[in-house]
């Protein structure tokens, strides 16, 4: 028969840190032992069928530990790290409800962020200067942040992101300066090589797991341009299909965007002073011990 000590709220342990870093099985790992439930703090899992080619848990992993933040919206649909915030704070309340762990656990740095530090986002934006920001390039993008002190976001190279980075400038930094009260916040640091490896074996096994045909459904279906379709592997799972690069060009060129998102994920996260940075064996430690109360027996 299970048993817990009561405590008065359970924690909001957030296990952040790169794609393929492994962060994803150890919040499985701690969540089966201490009773928790996992909110996938992820900008692109979020799209229904995009399984594949976003590495979203598979079907056995969540079969032991109910998984939430997946599956959100269509891939030609707007989904805003303001629409995670109201999602998130509300199945935080209700695993607690439960009596359960809520784990937050993802690599996008602005979720998460804006979850622990209770960001306060802005009005939808401007049609008009939507329209404006949308006739610039990239290039242009960037200039226009680097000269307004806008701060660009954890994507850069996604000209949606860049674009919402620029509407909410002064706007979604008002956030709190200390993390909630009752959350525990780890960072997995994952050696580069080691990570290299990890994110080309994922990449290998994306391709094996059929990631091609996925977006060729996927394209069909929402449009190559639509919301989710112009970012991650899709894109040159087109370029492929056309012709225009060979699988081998293909699979590398993942690996190098994989690689380069990596490092992005951990620029933005390193900069908050609040995360507690752990090889996986030292953080399932640190946590476990942190959550000793809540073993279930």
């Amino acid at each position: 028969m299970a048993s817990r000590v009561e405590r008065t709220e359970p924690p909001l342990v957030v296990i952040a840190g790169p794609t393929a870093s492994g962060k994803t099985a150890l919040a499985i790992k701690l969540a089966l032992e201490f009773g928790g439930e996992i909110i996938c703090a992820d900008s692109r899992t979020v799209y229904k069928g995009m399984d594949i080619g976003t590495a979203k848990p598979s079907v056995e992993e969540r079969a032991g530990v109910p998984h939430w933040g997946l599956d959100l919206v269509n891939p030609d649909e707007v989904f805003t790290a303001a629409d995670f915030k109201r999602y998130a704070d509300e199945k935080i309340v209700e695993i607690r409800a439960r009596g359960h762990i809520p784990f937050l656990v993802g690599g996008t740095g602005l979720y998460i962020d804006a979850v622990v530090y209770d960001y306060q986002f802005g009005q939808m934006a401007d049609s008009v200067r939507r329209h404006e920001l949308e006739q610039m390039s990239l290039e242009e993008l960037h200039r226009y942040c680097e000269e307004n002190n806008v701060e660009l976001p954890e994507n850069s190279q996604n000209k949606r992101y860049v674009i919402r980075a620029i509407e909410q400038n002064g706007v979604n930094h008002k956030r709190n300066h200390e993390p909630i009260s009752t959350s525990i916040i780890v960072g997995i640091a994952t050696n580069r090589d080691v990570l290299r490896t990890r994110i080309k074996h994922r990449a290998e096994q994306i391709f094996d797991d059929g990631v091609v045909e996925e977006a060729k459904i996927l394209g069909k279906k929402y449009g190559w341009s639509s919301e989710a379709m112009t970012g991650n592997i899709y894109p040159l799972v087109r370029h492929y299909l056309d012709g225009a690069i060979t699988m081998q060009e293909m699979q590398q060129k993942f690996v190098v965007l994989d690689w380069r998102l990596a490092k992005r994920q951990v620029t933005w996260l390193k900069r908050n002073a609040d995360v507690q940075w752990k090889t996986l064996e030292e953080a399932e430690h640190y946590l476990s011990q942190k959550l000793a109360h809540y073993r279930i027996s």
